[in-house]
């Protein structure tokens, strides 16, 4: 199973940046722990932007011949319309996950353009929501 965790704007700043919201642990550091975890079950890769149209173009990428994607579209989550339609172009079932709750932070975070065309949506639950969107990918063995 092949599954593209894809990360928004200011992502690769973890561990540093707002580390009361966001935690001290960096992306890459976790993601060695995530392919541990999954590392027979999985194959994961790791992709990381903070230009939209790179984001869109890694879910053309891998939108037809990866088994899930799990993505962290940051700020674009409220804004893009464009990662929307790209989630809906392609094949591959996505999740939305995010580090922080959405839903209680600044008011402008709560809607999510991306959530209708995704699978569904992690959030809140710090870097282990990334965990259990790859981990709804190995269980359903994509059954959805």
């Amino acid at each position: 199973m092949k599954i593209q965790i894809i990360n928004g704007p200011n992502l690769n700043l973890l561990g540093k940046r707002e580390p009361d919201i966001y935690g001290n642990a960096s992306f890459d550091t976790y993601f060695t722990q995530l392919q541990q975890l999954f590392g027979s079950e999985c194959e994961l890769h790791y992709f990381q932007s903070n230009h939209e149209g790179a984001i869109i173009d890694k879910i053309h990428d891998v939108g037809f011949s990866y088994d899930g994607i799990v993505l962290n579209a940051g700020a674009y989550t409220h804004t893009s319309i464009a990662i929307h339609d790209a989630i809906k172009a392609v094949t591959t079932p996505t999740i939305e996950v995010h580090i922080s709750n959405i839903h209680t932070r600044e008011e402008f975070r709560h809607k999510s353009m991306i959530a209708p065309a995704c699978k569904g949506s992690v959030v809140g639950l710090g870097l282990f929501s990334y965990e259990l969107a790859v981990r709804y990918f190995a269980i359903n063995t994509l059954s959805i």
